[in-house]
């Protein structure tokens, strides 16, 4: 399936599956827009997340969430790296899954709780055991990124440059 200029890409995966990361090099690449919906919702807000979750809890974040999500699908010709838990509405999957080619970002859970261990800014893992917490939302959360992904990459062991590489062969390739 080769790429059109209007098609969107939207990253989908665990929190520290390297989504920002990887989109921001990949819109570079593909000299796109990059967005990041939880960067999104921050700015509309004027607040990081952690104060939404505190003042409104998970589900008035999950409500922001899906606003923005459903205004930055809209845009055509983007790269949009999505928040881990976005999948859970199906709004958002069905917004995804309906308006661009959607990649699923997959890391071990060793790595991501590697990657996440002094993260104090991820409300969902401010919790006593970090571990658990990052296996109970693999094991809610996986099927779902499944789900909606057209392409699924693993992001353990290798650099950014090299996922988006990947990620680059596949959308850009000719019929």
């Amino acid at each position: 399936m080769a790429m059109n200029k209007k098609q969107n890409v939207f990253l989908v995966g665990p929190m520290g599956a390297g989504k920002t990361t990887v989109g921001r090099f990949l819109a570079d690449e593909l000299k796109r827009d990059f967005y990041d919906s939880d960067h999104e919702v921050e700015e509309r807000t004027g607040v990081d997340i952690a104060w939404i979750f505190d003042v409104e809890g998970e589900a008035g974040f999950r409500e922001r969430e899906v606003a923005a999500i459903e205004d930055l699908t809209q845009l055509s010709g983007i790269v949009l790296a999505t928040g881990g838990g976005a999948i859970l509405r199906p709004e958002n999957r069905k917004s995804l899954s309906s308006r661009g080619i959607v990649i699923y970002l997959q890391t071990d859970l060793e790595e991501q709780f590697k990657r996440t261990e002094r993260d104090k800014k991820r409300p969902l893992l401010q919790t006593e055991n970090k571990e658990q917490r990052i296996r109970d939302l693999h094991q809610q959360r996986h099927p779902l990124y499944q789900e909606i992904a057209d392409y699924t990459f693993e992001t353990n062991s290798q650099t950014v440059k090299a996922v988006a590489n990947e990620i680059l062969a596949i959308l850009l390739q000719k019929d």
